[in-house]
């Protein structure tokens, strides 16, 4: 029996593929790290707040940088505050805005995950070479905006 799509080149397929096997390899990192039961977009949100900690980091902020809508960024930031990793505080100058901040016990889960995300990051780079990851950053890029704006 023939697939729908076996002569064909899927872009979709093809990101959602690579995906899921860099989701495994960062959650087996961070496991060896000793992080468990975290996802890994709290880890990546983590990861931003603590690079961010100078600034003042609204929902707003997450939703932008991670391409992920209003009620998903809800959902994970009550998860995270819920689990002790963040919290928010109101903001003088705006009751309705809350700013993201990371609690003692997120900075130490930072710690953990962070070289395991540097490990992960330098592997999959090193598969191709400099003038590939500059080709390939500039057409996902590419790819990612022309979605975004149509």
């Amino acid at each position: 029996m023939q697939e729908c799509f076996d002569d064909i080149d899927l872009i979709g397929h093809e990101i959602k593929a690579i995906n899921h096997i860099m989701q495994r390899k960062m959650i087996a990192s961070a496991d060896r790290a000793g992080v468990d039961k975290i996802t890994l977009m709290h880890g990546w949100i983590i990861c931003f707040l603590f690079e961010q900690k100078d600034i003042d980091v609204y929902q707003k902020d997450i939703e932008n940088t991670f391409a992920i809508s209003r009620s998903t960024v809800t959902n994970i930031l009550k998860l995270m505050e819920k689990k002790g990793y963040i919290i928010r505080e109101s903001v003088e100058s705006d009751a309705r805005l809350k700013k993201l901040m990371l609690t003692d016990k997120g900075i130490e889960i930072h710690n953990k995950i962070h070289n395991a995300i540097i490990e992960n990051e330098t592997r999959f780079q090193s598969v191709l070479t400099e003038s590939e990851r500059k080709e390939f950053f500039f057409l996902i890029r590419k790819l990612r905006n022309g979605i975004e704006n149509t």
